[in-house]
């Protein structure tokens, strides 16, 4: 018995030390390989994991289990370095690199600032956005104009035609909004004023401290605006990541993430249409599909933004869409300088939105087609 005692701490010590002095130097790779173990990567990962550390010369190999500036350096090197093997097309290497994006993701959805939620609206910034629905009524886009101590000024609800002499006071409403890098709220108000005789119309609505916090994020989409082209699909069962050559209608994609995207277009659209929508990213032409979750139609500019849920895309479209949102290789900020604006920062996607269609409030956008209506095209 006592042989194999022996044995065993001879074993475990000969790894310790191989462990150790793997990668050379005298960083305790032992340590290493455990925090890669109990982060959900297997030995062979860690083994990569351990490679990219010493090729990218971290002064801290374990900064990679927690930073997201050592991540994007390491991921960024691992694709470059495929890149010059003309392996970047690599069932093995897209794998793994897609495992690499889904430890990013969650190790930034670890950060404080995606787990520290709103408990009362006396907090809620400037210009954020609400959507506002009546008992039995439409739904209405809105933005907060001041947050004072006794009440919310937003600006005049936008949608549907309300009844004549129909005013907001006293009316009970629910309010939605998304908070960027948090999730999405909902909270139950009264309108306390309706002014809409004043020379620029606003409502004064009732502070609310019981929020509900929902749809939190799922994943990091970014704005981006760029010519598309949008294909009706059958059914969902026949999506593909096939490039079309011909058709297809001209439409602008207005953000994307990993599962999903939204796409603004002449007209109308219904919601749970399936649809394909092809585009280019870093001079990639990509393809993703997927069902319509919610529509937000402007009826003075007769277009729509089509909120697409994608289906699961293939490891290659996911890595180089999460390439872009990450900004690894500094696109989006070539494509801003270029465009004269400021990039906005990487905002978790919003989940599922409001079936309604709403009128009002969409932002436009140059070169959408026009007077174009995908509703029967199923």
């Amino acid at each position: 018995m006592w042989i194999i005692a022996i044995v065993a701490v001879v074993l475990i010590a000969g790894l310790a030390i191989l462990l150790t002095r793997l990668g050379g130097g005298k960083f305790p790779w032992l340590k290493f390989y455990v925090q890669g173990k109990e982060s959900g990567f297997i030995f062979h990962e860690i083994n990569l994991l351990r490679k990219l550390a010493i090729e990218n010369r971290l002064e801290n190999p374990l900064a990679l289990f927690w930073s997201i500036k050592q991540l994007d350096r390491c991921i960024k090197g691992m694709i470059i370095k495929a890149r010059a093997q003309q392996r970047e097309d690599d069932p093995v290497h897209q794998v793994f690199l897609a495992k690499l994006f889904d430890f990013r993701k969650r190790v930034e959805f670890n950060l404080p600032k995606y787990k520290i939620g709103l408990t009362t609206t006396r907090k809620m910034p400037m210009h954020q956005k609400v959507k506002l629905t009546l008992p039995g009524g439409g739904t209405f886009v809105s933005s907060i104009v001041e947050n004072l101590r006794k009440y919310l000024a937003i600006s005049y609800p936008q949608g549907g035609k309300m009844p004549p002499n129909f005013s907001w006071k006293n009316q009970k409403i629910n309010v939605y909004f998304w908070r960027a890098e948090d999730a999405g709220y909902v909270f139950q108000s009264h309108v306390m004023n309706d002014f809409i005789d004043q020379k620029y119309p606003i409502l004064h609505i009732a502070h609310s401290d019981n929020l509900v916090r929902s749809q939190k994020r799922g994943s990091i989409r970014v704005d981006t605006d760029r010519s598309a082209h949008l294909f009706a699909l059958q059914t969902i069962e026949n999506a593909n990541e096939e490039l079309e050559k011909t058709g297809g209608l001209r439409c602008r994609l207005m953000d994307i993430s990993e599962d999903g995207a939204a796409a603004l277009i002449g007209g109308r659209a219904k919601v749970g249409l399936p649809v394909k929508i092809q585009f280019v990213l870093a001079k990639d032409t990509l393809v993703m599909c997927g069902i319509v979750k919610g529509t937000t139609f402007n009826q003075k500019k007769n277009q729509s933004l089509l909120h697409i849920q994608s289906v699961p895309p293939s490891p290659k479209v996911k890595n180089n869409i999460l390439s872009y949102v990450y900004n690894l290789f500094g696109e989006r900020d070539v494509e801003d300088k270029l465009a004269g604006r400021k990039r906005p920062s990487a905002i978790p996607a919003s989940g599922p939105v409001p079936r309604n269609t709403v009128s009002g409030g969409t932002p436009g956008a140059a070169g959408a087609s026009a007077n174009t209506n995908i509703a029967g095209k199923t």
